[in-house]
Protein backbone atom coordinates (compact mmCIF):
# COMPACT_ATOMS: atom_id res chain seq x y z
CA UNK A 1 0.00 0.00 0.00
CA UNK A 2 2.98 2.94 0.25
CA UNK A 3 3.23 2.06 -3.27
CA UNK A 4 0.14 2.74 -3.84
CA UNK A 5 0.35 5.77 -1.51
CA UNK A 6 3.72 6.74 -3.67
CA UNK A 7 1.91 6.77 -7.09
CA UNK A 8 -1.59 8.13 -5.73
CA UNK A 9 0.92 11.37 -5.08
CA UNK A 10 2.71 11.42 -7.92
CA UNK A 11 -0.32 11.37 -10.54
CA UNK A 12 -2.63 13.47 -7.79
CA UNK A 13 -0.47 16.04 -6.71
CA UNK A 14 1.08 16.95 -10.27
CA UNK A 15 -0.28 15.58 -13.07
CA UNK A 16 -3.82 16.65 -12.33
CA UNK A 17 -3.21 20.21 -10.83
CA UNK A 18 -0.68 20.96 -13.51
CA UNK A 19 -2.45 20.29 -16.52
CA UNK A 20 -5.85 21.66 -15.37
CA UNK A 21 -7.31 18.13 -16.89
CA UNK A 22 -7.39 14.57 -16.84
CA UNK A 23 -7.52 14.62 -20.12
CA UNK A 24 -7.38 10.71 -21.33
CA UNK A 25 -6.74 9.65 -17.77
CA UNK A 26 -9.14 6.74 -16.95
CA UNK A 27 -11.17 6.66 -13.18
CA UNK A 28 -12.11 3.09 -13.80
CA UNK A 29 -8.60 1.70 -12.02
CA UNK A 30 -9.50 4.06 -8.81
CA UNK A 31 -13.19 2.93 -8.81
CA UNK A 32 -12.63 -0.78 -8.88
CA UNK A 33 -9.87 -0.39 -5.88
CA UNK A 34 -12.42 1.55 -4.18
CA UNK A 35 -14.81 -1.44 -4.15
CA UNK A 36 -11.79 -3.73 -3.53
CA UNK A 37 -10.65 -1.53 -0.31
CA UNK A 38 -14.54 -2.14 1.03
CA UNK A 39 -14.30 -5.72 0.67
CA UNK A 40 -11.03 -6.53 2.41
CA UNK A 41 -11.92 -3.97 4.96
CA UNK A 42 -15.00 -6.32 5.48
CA UNK A 43 -12.84 -9.43 5.26
CA UNK A 44 -11.17 -7.68 8.33
CA UNK A 45 -13.44 -7.45 10.76
CA UNK A 46 -13.10 -9.80 13.30
CA UNK A 47 -16.98 -11.25 12.89
CA UNK A 48 -15.69 -12.32 9.49
CA UNK A 49 -12.58 -13.06 10.50
CA UNK A 50 -10.28 -12.89 13.54
CA UNK A 51 -7.01 -11.57 14.32
CA UNK A 52 -7.32 -10.05 10.71
CA UNK A 53 -6.47 -5.89 12.02
CA UNK A 54 -3.72 -5.19 9.82
CA UNK A 55 -6.25 -6.06 6.31
CA UNK A 56 -8.50 -3.64 8.20
CA UNK A 57 -6.61 -0.90 8.62
CA UNK A 58 -4.40 -1.05 5.77
CA UNK A 59 -7.42 -1.52 3.23
CA UNK A 60 -9.20 1.52 5.41
CA UNK A 61 -5.97 3.66 5.36
CA UNK A 62 -6.46 2.59 1.06
CA UNK A 63 -9.96 3.53 0.46
CA UNK A 64 -9.31 7.26 1.84
CA UNK A 65 -6.62 7.35 -0.33
CA UNK A 66 -8.17 6.21 -3.59
CA UNK A 67 -11.53 8.61 -2.63
CA UNK A 68 -9.30 11.69 -2.19
CA UNK A 69 -7.90 10.62 -5.56
CA UNK A 70 -11.44 10.65 -6.82
CA UNK A 71 -12.35 13.43 -5.52
CA UNK A 72 -9.19 15.44 -7.62
CA UNK A 73 -10.48 13.58 -10.67
CA UNK A 74 -13.57 15.12 -10.57
CA UNK A 75 -12.37 18.68 -9.88
CA UNK A 76 -10.30 18.49 -12.95
CA UNK A 77 -12.54 16.72 -15.12
CA UNK A 78 -13.22 18.70 -18.06
CA UNK A 79 -16.53 16.73 -19.24
CA UNK A 80 -19.67 16.64 -16.97
CA UNK A 81 -20.18 13.30 -18.09
CA UNK A 82 -17.10 11.74 -16.61
CA UNK A 83 -18.41 13.24 -13.06
CA UNK A 84 -21.50 12.06 -13.28
CA UNK A 85 -20.08 8.72 -13.99
CA UNK A 86 -17.90 8.90 -11.04
CA UNK A 87 -20.47 9.57 -8.99
CA UNK A 88 -23.06 7.47 -10.43
CA UNK A 89 -20.43 4.47 -9.62
CA UNK A 90 -19.59 5.38 -6.41
CA UNK A 91 -23.52 5.30 -5.41
CA UNK A 92 -23.50 2.12 -6.92
CA UNK A 93 -20.79 0.74 -5.35
CA UNK A 94 -22.12 1.82 -2.08
CA UNK A 95 -25.41 0.04 -2.68
CA UNK A 96 -23.63 -2.95 -3.25
CA UNK A 97 -21.83 -3.05 -0.11
CA UNK A 98 -24.90 -2.67 1.54
CA UNK A 99 -25.85 -5.47 -0.18
CA UNK A 100 -22.95 -8.12 0.41
CA UNK A 101 -22.92 -6.94 3.91
CA UNK A 102 -26.99 -8.19 4.71
CA UNK A 103 -26.37 -11.21 3.08
CA UNK A 104 -22.77 -11.89 4.77
CA UNK A 105 -24.28 -11.13 7.95
CA UNK A 106 -27.66 -12.73 7.38
CA UNK A 107 -26.83 -15.60 5.18
CA UNK A 108 -23.75 -16.77 6.27
CA UNK A 109 -22.15 -17.60 9.69
CA UNK A 110 -19.00 -18.40 11.35
CA UNK A 111 -16.41 -19.76 8.20
CA UNK A 112 -19.52 -19.60 5.89
CA UNK A 113 -19.38 -16.22 6.14
CA UNK A 114 -15.31 -16.00 5.70
CA UNK A 115 -15.29 -18.03 2.53
CA UNK A 116 -18.69 -15.58 1.01
CA UNK A 117 -16.67 -12.40 1.82
CA UNK A 118 -13.31 -13.65 1.48
CA UNK A 119 -15.02 -15.20 -2.41
CA UNK A 120 -16.49 -11.55 -3.18
CA UNK A 121 -12.97 -9.97 -2.02
CA UNK A 122 -11.06 -12.16 -4.39
CA UNK A 123 -13.43 -11.32 -7.00
CA UNK A 124 -12.72 -7.31 -6.21
CA UNK A 125 -9.16 -7.91 -6.18
CA UNK A 126 -8.92 -9.34 -9.50
CA UNK A 127 -10.97 -6.70 -10.95
CA UNK A 128 -8.50 -4.08 -9.22
CA UNK A 129 -5.41 -5.77 -10.79
CA UNK A 130 -6.98 -6.31 -14.36
CA UNK A 131 -8.77 -2.64 -14.71
CA UNK A 132 -5.22 -1.08 -15.96
CA UNK A 133 -5.65 -3.89 -19.06
CA UNK A 134 -8.58 -1.25 -20.60
CA UNK A 135 -5.36 1.44 -21.40
CA UNK A 136 -3.20 -1.13 -22.68
CA UNK A 137 -4.65 -1.09 -26.01
CA UNK A 138 -4.86 3.24 -25.99
CA UNK A 139 -1.00 1.97 -24.99
CA UNK A 140 -0.36 -0.48 -28.22
CA UNK A 141 -2.38 1.48 -30.21
CA UNK A 142 -0.73 4.66 -29.54
CA UNK A 143 2.60 2.93 -28.91
CA UNK A 144 2.89 5.54 -25.98
CA UNK A 145 2.74 4.77 -22.18
CA UNK A 146 1.57 8.96 -21.66
CA UNK A 147 -1.62 7.44 -20.31
CA UNK A 148 -0.16 4.80 -18.36
CA UNK A 149 1.08 6.03 -15.16
CA UNK A 150 4.84 3.94 -14.32
CA UNK A 151 4.19 4.79 -10.28
CA UNK A 152 0.77 3.49 -11.01
CA UNK A 153 1.98 0.17 -12.97
CA UNK A 154 4.79 -0.25 -10.61
CA UNK A 155 2.39 0.20 -7.30
CA UNK A 156 0.18 -2.53 -8.76
CA UNK A 157 3.11 -4.99 -9.20
CA UNK A 158 4.29 -4.02 -5.69
CA UNK A 159 1.32 -4.29 -3.90
CA UNK A 160 0.58 -7.75 -5.34
CA UNK A 161 4.21 -9.05 -4.36
CA UNK A 162 3.23 -7.68 -0.58
CA UNK A 163 0.16 -9.44 -0.48
CA UNK A 164 1.61 -12.25 -1.86
CA UNK A 165 3.87 -12.58 0.79
CA UNK A 166 1.46 -12.20 3.56
CA UNK A 167 -0.58 -14.34 2.55
CA UNK A 168 1.54 -17.23 3.11
CA UNK A 169 2.67 -16.40 6.99
CA UNK A 170 0.06 -17.77 7.82
CA UNK A 171 -1.77 -19.27 4.99
CA UNK A 172 -4.41 -17.45 4.00
CA UNK A 173 -5.71 -18.71 0.20
CA UNK A 174 -8.24 -16.02 0.05
CA UNK A 175 -5.05 -12.80 0.41
CA UNK A 176 -2.43 -15.31 -1.27
CA UNK A 177 -4.31 -16.58 -4.82
CA UNK A 178 -5.91 -13.20 -5.85
CA UNK A 179 -2.93 -10.97 -5.08
CA UNK A 180 -0.69 -13.74 -6.78
CA UNK A 181 -2.69 -12.87 -10.07
CA UNK A 182 -1.93 -9.44 -9.46
CA UNK A 183 1.65 -9.75 -9.26
CA UNK A 184 1.50 -11.51 -12.23
CA UNK A 185 -0.52 -8.82 -14.00
CA UNK A 186 1.45 -5.74 -12.27
CA UNK A 187 4.22 -7.54 -14.11
CA UNK A 188 3.21 -7.49 -17.33
CA UNK A 189 2.22 -4.06 -17.12
CA UNK A 190 5.63 -2.95 -15.99
CA UNK A 191 6.82 -5.04 -19.44
CA UNK A 192 4.70 -2.92 -21.37
CA UNK A 193 5.55 -0.05 -20.12
CA UNK A 194 9.12 -0.35 -20.49
CA UNK A 195 8.76 -1.60 -23.83
CA UNK A 196 6.78 1.48 -25.15
CA UNK A 197 8.91 3.50 -23.19
CA UNK A 198 12.24 2.74 -24.59
CA UNK A 199 10.64 2.18 -28.36
CA UNK A 200 8.98 5.72 -28.07
CA UNK A 201 12.44 6.95 -26.59
CA UNK A 202 14.08 5.69 -30.00
CA UNK A 203 11.41 6.68 -32.18
CA UNK A 204 11.56 10.48 -30.90
CA UNK A 205 15.56 9.96 -31.71
CA UNK A 206 15.39 8.71 -34.88
CA UNK A 207 12.71 11.85 -35.99
CA UNK A 208 15.34 14.23 -34.06
CA UNK A 209 18.27 12.54 -36.34
CA UNK A 210 16.21 13.04 -39.68
CA UNK A 211 14.91 16.50 -39.23
CA UNK A 212 18.42 17.30 -38.14
CA UNK A 213 19.72 15.38 -41.20
CA UNK A 214 17.20 17.41 -43.72
CA UNK A 215 18.30 21.06 -42.51
CA UNK A 216 21.85 19.68 -42.98
CA UNK A 217 20.71 19.16 -46.27
CA UNK A 218 19.26 22.11 -47.10
CA UNK A 219 20.50 24.87 -49.81
CA UNK A 220 22.13 27.46 -48.62
CA UNK A 221 19.73 30.91 -48.39
CA UNK A 222 16.91 29.13 -49.10
CA UNK A 223 14.29 30.89 -47.20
Amino acid sequence: MSSLLASFFRQCNYNLPMKKAVEEFQAIPYLVTVMNCIAWCFYGLPFVKKDNILVLTINAFGLVVELTYLTIYVIYANDRKKRLTVAYVLLGEAALTVVIALVAMLAFHGSHRTLFVGVISDIFNIFMYASPLAIWRKVITTKSVEYMPFWLSLAGFSNGVCWTIYGLLPPDIFILVSNGLGAIFGFMQLVLYGYYYFKGKDSKKDKRQAAEVQLSNQPAGTA
